[in-house]
């Protein structure tokens, strides 16, 4: 049986210690440049995701270090009708825009007034899409040559069609593969992103 967890980077440590002297100590451990896994006395086995890999080291400590490192951050999040682009430098938030279109829920309606209507709907999606991309090219571009990641979240297929964007190609190669989930983009979820990509997602099996 497993379970996921996240931890912040200021508890990784004393996480990491708790969880050998639960377990009977760590009688294995392998470093990867994605992931850490930790190999109990009593066979629990603990695997820390490696936020912003690559893991240069080769002890589960580098991993602590790792992850309480300061980065310039750029960070992207659309879901359909909302969206929100900033610039963290460490947890302090630089620069940054958030915006919302209104995109109407789909019609229980048949025939003509449904496809008037999905019509009408797509027409707006890709409003919405097309201003997320305009915010984040006003946002993050300027910055881009700062940054050490990317962090995307939101509705996947809705910040893929963003990111999709010609003039966003320069961000591409900075996203990293962890998406953060989030509700709609509104300032305050913008705000509390570093609590999300910062912390270190740990898969524990029994």
């Amino acid at each position: 049986m497993s379970r996921w967890v996240s931890v912040g980077p200021e508890r990784l440590a004393g996480w990491i210690d708790r969880f050998a002297a639960a377990h009977g100590g760590v009688v294995e451990s392998t470093v990867d440049p994605d992931e850490v896994r930790l190999t109990a006395a009593d066979g629990t086995v603990a695997q820390l995701v490696v936020p912003f890999p690559p893991l240069r080291g080769s002890l589960p400590a580098d991993l602590v270090t790792h992850a309480l490192a300061d980065r310039r951050v750029g960070v992207l999040l659309v879901r359909l009708g909302g969206y929100a682009a900033g610039v963290f430098d460490g947890g302090r938030l630089v620069a940054s825009k958030v915006g919302s279109r209104q995109v109407h829920g789909r019609s229980a309606a048949g025939g003509q007034s449904q496809q008037r209507f999905a019509r009408r709907r797509e027409g707006q999606a890709r409003q919405a899409l097309a201003a997320a991309a305009d915010t984040a090219a006003a946002v993050l571009l300027p910055a881009v040559s700062t940054l050490d990641a990317v962090v995307l979240g939101g509705d996947r297929r809705a910040v893929d069609e963003v990111l999709a964007d010609p003039r966003l190609a320069p961000l591409r190669p900075l996203a990293v593969p962890a998406r953060i989930d989030v509700p709609d983009p509104k300032l305050k979820v913008l705000q509390h992103a570093p609590d999300l990509y910062r912390a270190v997602r740990i898969r524990l099996s029994d």
